[in-house]
């Protein structure tokens, strides 16, 4: 799985006209789902983005497992696995399949809210509109890797 994950101080997703979820300060967190990904990849990393000690609380560093109040969107994106690397049209053959990717994304899901976080989503598999104001800009980039421990 990849994340890109956003701290910020309002994020938003609407499909056509209608919005969604949106969140106040919290984080956005794009998700992105590769073949060879699995339920427990999922739950490491949801584990990972819940510690992350990234949100601010006057002067020191609060994870969204210590801040409750702090939301997390949550918004699939396969475009994260886009490979450039020969010519100029991105190739989506790294992005897992939806039979694949949505339980995953969805059990990233359910193990942020069984930590207690309130999470919001957004529409997997829809044409979405994303809006954020990134506060910082505190932006990172989160990957697992079959070699490297994600704890």
């Amino acid at each position: 799985m990849r994340l890109v994950i956003q701290r910020v101080s309002q994020a938003s997703v609407a499909v056509g006209a209608d919005l969604i979820a949106e969140i106040g300060p919290g984080l956005l967190v794009l998700v992105g789902v590769t073949h060879d990904d699995n339920r427990a990849v999922a739950v490491a990393l949801a584990r990972k983005v819940a510690r992350l000690r990234i949100l601010r609380d006057g002067h020191r560093d609060e994870s969204a497992a210590t801040d409750l109040a702090a939301p997390v969107l949550v918004v699939s994106q396969f475009t994260l696995y886009g490979d450039i690397g020969s010519g100029r049209r991105p190739s989506w053959s790294a992005a897992a399949p939806r039979a694949s990717a949505e339980p995953l994304i969805d059990s990233f899901v359910d193990e942020l809210r069984r930590g207690g976080l309130h999470v919001e989503t957004g529409q997997f598999g829809a044409m979405m509109s994303v809006a954020s104001i990134n506060d910082g800009p505190m932006t990172i980039l989160l990957e697992s890797s079959p070699t490297a421990p994600l704890d």
